[in-house]
């Protein structure tokens, strides 16, 4: 059974489970920045598979700024739309809580994968954690609520 849940200001114990294990052991980003003080007033979401936490993002609104973050899928769990499913959720909630776009911090890596769903770049490549990232932005008109075949 797959599902995915929103979660604010409650356990995030799953989300972190997933967070540690892709950004602190797989890309051996400093703890210290990937757990921040951001992630206690963040709207996160957690996808299981029987009851298992395959993956998990989070949504920041800092001034009416939405930013889509933290996007970690389980190595193994990879290419089965669970990033899919936890990136829309999020933009879903950006766009019903009144944002006109939403940004996102992409690994260069990961480009394609946000291309899908239809963020664009912007600005100049940037290095956090020795990992270079560009910002992509998805405007509200050119959200399309399903699927990562979108084009």
């Amino acid at each position: 059974m797959i599902r995915a849940i929103y979660i604010k200001g409650e356990d995030l114990t799953d989300a972190f489970f997933i967070r540690k294990k892709v950004f602190i052991e797989e890309q051996k980003i400093d703890v210290n920045i990937d757990f921040d003080d951001l992630d206690k007033d963040a709207i996160h979401v957690v996808a299981y598979e029987d009851n298992y936490p395959v993956g998990t993002g989070r949504l920041i609104n800092k001034e009416n700024i939405y930013i889509i973050g933290r996007i970690a899928v389980l190595k193994e769990k990879r290419g089965n739309y669970y990033g899919d499913l936890i990136v829309r959720m999020l933009i879903k909630k950006a766009f019903d809580s009144g944002a006109e776009f939403v940004d996102i911090h992409s690994q260069l890596s990961a480009i394609s994968f946000y291309k899908k769903i239809g963020f664009k770049e912007y600005g100049k490549k940037y290095v956090v954690a020795s990992i270079e990232h560009i910002d992509m932005r998805l405007l509200k008109e050119n959200f399309k609520t399903c699927c990562s075949s979108n084009k």
